[in-house]
């Protein structure tokens, strides 16, 4: 609704802009007075045409491009209050100089600032207001964690409300893993591809390609190169890699590790509960058979060797957890 008040008024205000216009012309221009209304209102309306359909604006983009041509007409100003004397004899080569001028600074400006908006995520200009949101960090990800793919169904969840960063070499590696000979390295990489264009696909997703070169982002490996700009944008690392995860806490960098995130999330089982489990396999000891739960912890159950293929009731002894996930240890008794 404020917005349609805001375009009636602004329709308004366009057509007093053309009747301040045919007031001021001489009485004897050859100019028809519907011609300006026509021309005025028809800008009016390419203005709102434009705003209707461009519905997702980013403020950085348009502080950036506001204050680039403000910066680039005040520059044009002082310049060409040291060069006006060179042109006091010419005032047609002048006003082309100034002209000229001011268009080439503003448009450098610009340039510069929408190139360097995310080194600031400025609102006014490169002023950030902090937030304490813990989650206002963006999140850069790394190759494994967008092969992997939980990423995207995490983030269909609402958990994550924070920027996605895919920087441009991660994307670039992730490509040649795509394009790679080995059949298996192909599909990973395909599969990364198709996470990556499914977020982008996803309006609540807000995923960033990161394409600019950081001085002391130069010659590094592509998984200090994650730290590295991690840390320069003050973010957090997510990964699946667990060295990534260790070089990461060097630089003391967050870093989300998916696979902790997952082994948290599984079912707690205490000495003494009760469930059942599939035997799919022999295990190491003598009586032991293996099975999994349906979250890929794995069940080592004694006395469970000759059950392989049946479903068994058994009984929790003990749990133990590795960097690799959890195991549980369970008994069967044949009597039961």
């Amino acid at each position: 609704m404020e917005l349609i008040i805001l375009r009636c008024v602004f329709l308004l205000c366009a057509g007093g802009v053309s009747w301040i216009i045919n007031t001021a012309l001489p009485s004897d221009a050859d100019i028809n007075p519907y011609v300006v209304f026509a021309g005025v209102m028809g800008i009016a309306v390419v203005a709102i045409m434009g705003d209707i359909f461009i519905p997702r604006k980013r403020i950085d983009s348009i502080s950036a491009v506001y204050f680039g041509v403000l910066i680039g007409i005040l520059l044009s100003y002082i310049l060409w209050i040291a060069i006006a004397p060179l042109f006091a004899q010419s005032l047609l080569v002048g006003n082309a100089v100034k002209l000229i001028m001011g268009m080439l600074l503003c448009y450098v400006c610009v340039s510069i600032l929408i190139q360097t908006k995310d080194d600031f995520r400025f609102l006014i200009p490169y002023v950030e207001f902090v937030r304490e949101v813990k989650g206002f960090k963006p999140l850069v990800l790394d190759t494994s964690v967008v092969i992997d793919g939980r990423i995207a169904d995490l983030v269909n969840t609402g958990v994550f409300d924070n920027q996605l960063i895919m920087p441009r070499f991660a994307l670039s590696e992730l490509q040649a893993i795509a394009d790679s000979s080995d059949k298996l390295r192909r599909v990973r990489g395909r599969r990364g591809l198709d996470v990556l264009n499914r977020m982008r696909a996803d309006d609540n997703v807000d995923l960033m390609i990161f394409d600019r070169d950081l001085p002391e982002l130069a010659g590094q490996t592509v998984d200090l190169k994650l730290v590295l700009l991690a840390k320069h944008l003050e973010g957090k690392v997510v990964t699946g890699d667990f060295n990534l995860n260790k070089v990461a806490k060097l630089h003391n960098v967050p870093v989300i590790n998916l696979n902790e995130i997952s082994n948290s999330l599984r079912p707690v089982y205490l000495p003494d509960e009760s469930f059942n489990v599939k035997i799919i396999k022999p295990g190491e000891g003598a009586e032991q058979g293996i099975g999994y739960l349906d979250d890929g912890t794995m069940v080592v159950v004694e006395g469970a060797r000759n059950r392989i293929g049946q479903e068994l009731e058994v009984r929790v002894t003990s749990t133990l957890q590795t960097n690799a996930g959890k195991m549980i240890f369970a008994k069967f008794d044949a009597r039961g």
